[in-house]
């Protein structure tokens, strides 16, 4: 039998057979609406609306005007933020060293191309119709700062602004009134919409829907708008270049503006209704074209040439920027779109599933091998790799591997776990030894050791068959292989010789911190949950005092306490430097955090889901690998994201500490050199401004993947 669907209100006729399977439920698309409509609909279908949008525009065209107006006024010594870029990123990292700098960048660049252009789901991409109006709105937005920003000041040959008297200015005149009597006359304003919108509504046209209050409250809107223009351009204060020369010298932005509407306009006009709703661009393509421009600027347009470069200070406003710039940032473009095309290619051929896993891999291993790899460039002892440090990783491999190739045997029984709490209390008594100076031994076996205990515990979670056991030793051997290189890398002095303790500093000691902070974070904040939620008394009440005594700490105080009390706790030949401290720091109180996200995912899986992964006979680490903790996380990851977002943030917090980050040079270094005495605004807003790219493009991500995991739908 043949199903068949139709319209019985309109009759339509038959529809393509149902097969038996349904798609998931989607909202149905809205039709159209043109400026007024939606305008009528949105922002002015009731006297109350009205009266918030007109209020409420009046508040964002004041905010913005004085953003405006203190972001490009004379006042500001922008200079300074250009001739300390390098500071501000890098610190002292030396500048002869600098490609390793563009290594690690561009190695970021080639993983987020394959990770996008192979992992990321083939989604629909944009629409027209979003990126028509994107474009017309960013248009717009320029043209409206273009007019809001008040006219230059007129300087004299010393630089200082020149100023007039208030009769001077037209005191007496229209012009001069309105501009001493500006707010008195936007309160009038807002009143008269009040007025008109009772009006309005004791009448009924709000009822009947009809375009007289849409008309009449979009004029008053528009004079409003015009008194803040005319009060701009009428302060009688400074001398100020006229309209006419202040839209002159903004003819650049002027045409972007254009160039940005008059895009939107044809690709508006050009495409109907459907086709503006159905026609989808993929989002990288967008985000290339935007970054395409931004590098292409740096080749053509005159941002200027500023260092600090051997004690002195380089100022060419009139040219392009260096070549040490521009170059190896076009470089990296072009590796983050070739190696986004490549990972398409790959997705194609299906190599997606296997390419995942190594991926997400590198990802994690990156940060190590780039900060200690390359931005240290160790200085190896090869005597001592090849008389101690070679000689035990091996050891630890093939010892290790024949351990997880026995116990990971089906049929080992209780012998497995006998020989699991053996090596336990061997590791376990390693450490006593350490404590109490038993006998020598180096801090990586100790924590070898460590690991092969851990891994023997929950090898026999994993048994199977023989090509399941081969798997689970080259893990481990590539773990052992791994660990001591890397382990070998940071007992290995640095060939970077820089002027303070720390080898970086500046945004990316902020990202360094905020990055390690996360990885060693998360896995801690899961364990912590788990054990919060576990049934055993030890392992519950250990996990909720560390969750509730960091929670009720500080963590200024934290950090304090790890940069500065801690090194008395340790042996004589041992130190912690601040780095390292503060990570740590970091590290132990966001965890406490991020258990408790974890645990509210937890509580959120159904009891069903525990009785089912009993019912197939999973054990309690694959019920909760395999099953809850997937589900859990999956409903954290709003607050997830919101704690990484206050993590990265936090770093701010170094500044305090006595670290030279983002914050500090731009606080304390750039303002105390002699070219720039005092001068801190610049600098402090540009810090801000980068924050707020950071957070605002995770916030985005972190939507869009609870949009495409379906985060809050059953």
């Amino acid at each position: 039998m043949t199903a068949t669907m139709g319209d019985p209100a309109a009759g339509a006729g038959p529809v393509e057979p149902w097969d038996g399977e349904r798609g998931p439920a989607q909202k149905p698309e809205e039709p159209s609406l043109s400026a007024g409509e939606w305008l009528g609909r949105n922002l002015f279908s009731s006297p109350v609306n009205s009266l918030l949008t007109v209020v409420f525009s009046l508040l964002v065209l004041l905010a913005v005007r004085g953003l405006l107006n203190f972001t490009f006024s004379e006042e500001r010594t922008w200079r300074a933020v250009k001739t300390n870029m390098r500071f501000l990123f890098t610190h002292a990292y030396p500048q002869d060293q600098y490609a390793r700098i563009w290594v690690c960048v561009g190695a970021i660049a080639v993983l987020s191309g394959l990770s996008v252009g192979l992992l990321a789901r083939a989604g629909r991409g944009i629409s027209m119709k979003k990126l028509s109006m994107n474009l017309m709105a960013t248009g717009g937005v320029i043209a409206l700062g273009i007019v809001l920003r008040e006219p230059s000041a007129i300087v004299d040959d010393e630089g200082v602004a020149l100023h007039r008297d208030a009769s001077a200015a037209g005191g007496d005149s229209f012009v001069g009134w309105l501009d001493a009597n500006a707010f008195a006359v936007l309160v009038v304003l807002v009143l008269a919409n009040v007025a008109l919108a009772v009006w309005f509504h004791l009448q009924g046209t709000y009822l009947r829907g009809g375009p007289e209050p849409r008309t009449a409250h979009g004029a008053l809107v528009l004079v409003s708008v015009g008194v803040l223009i005319v009060q701009q351009y009428a302060t009688g204060e400074v001398v100020r270049e006229s309209f006419a020369d202040a839209m002159s010298d903004r003819a650049w932005w002027w045409l972007a503006a254009a160039l940005l509407a008059g895009a939107g306009a044809a690709l508006w006009l050009g495409l109907g209704d459907a086709r503006r709703r159905n026609t989808f661009v993929p989002a990288m393509y967008v985000f290339f074209v935007g970054a395409g421009v931004m590098v292409l600027s740096a080749w053509v347009y005159p941002w200027g040439h500023y260092g600090f470069l051997e004690g002195e200070f380089i100022n060419e406003p009139g040219r392009t920027v260096a070549m040490t710039t521009k170059l190896p940032w076009t470089v990296m473009l072009v590796l983050l779109v070739a190696t986004f095309e490549l990972g398409r290619v790959l997705r194609a051929a299906g190599a997606g599933p296997k390419l995942r896993v190594p991926l997400n891999l590198l990802w994690v291993l990156t940060p190590f091998v780039l900060y200690w790899a390359v931005l240290r460039d160790p200085d190896l002892d090869w005597d001592h790799v090849l008389s101690t440090d070679l000689p035990m990783a091996v050891f630890f491999a093939a010892f290790g591997g024949l351990v997880v190739w026995f116990l990971a045997h089906p049929r080992i029984g209780e012998a497995g776990r006998v020989i699991a709490v053996v090596l336990v209390a061997v590791a376990a008594l390693n450490w006593v030894a350490a404590y109490f100076g038993w006998y020598p031994m180096l801090q990586k076996a100790r924590i070898s050791f460590l690991l092969l205990a851990v891994v023997a515990l929950l090898a026999h979670n994993f048994a199977g068959d023989r090509a399941q056991r081969m798997k689970l030793v080259a893990v481990w051997v590539a773990t052992m292989a791994v660990f001591h290189w890397l382990v070998t890398l940071v007992n290995s002095p640095s060939t970077v010789d820089t002027p303070t303790d720390a080898l970086i500093g500046g945004f990316g000691i902020t990202l360094i911190v905020a990055v390690f902070t996360l990885l060693l974070a998360f896995p801690m904040g899961v364990l912590l949950a788990l054990a919060r939620t576990s049934k055993l008394p030890i392992f519950r009440v250990l996990s909720t005092a560390y969750i509730e005594v960091f929670r009720g700490v500080p963590l200024i105080t934290v950090l304090f306490f790890f940069t500065l009390i801690f090194n008395l706790f340790l042996p004589d030949n041992m130190t912690l430097v601040d780095i390292a401290g503060a990570t740590i720091g970091f590290s132990l109180f966001s965890a406490a955090y991020l258990a408790e996200n974890v645990r509210g995912g937890l509580q959120a899986v159904r009891r069903g889901q525990y009785e089912a992964s009993d019912a197939v006979g999973f054990t309690t680490v694959q019920r909760t690998l395999f099953i809850v903790l997937p589900q859990a996380l999956r409903v954290s990851i709003p607050p997830l994201v919101g704690q990484v977002i206050a993590t990265f943030k936090e770093t701010s917090l170094l500044a305090i500490v006595g670290i030279f980050d983002f914050l500090r040079i731009a606080d304390k270094v750039i303002s105390a050199q002699s070219e720039f005495l005092g001068v801190k605004r610049e600098g402090l807003l540009f810090v801000s401004f980068i924050y707020w790219i950071f957070a605002y493009n995770m916030s985005k991500h972190s939507q869009r993947l609870e949009k495409r995991l379906g985060v809050g739908e059953r």
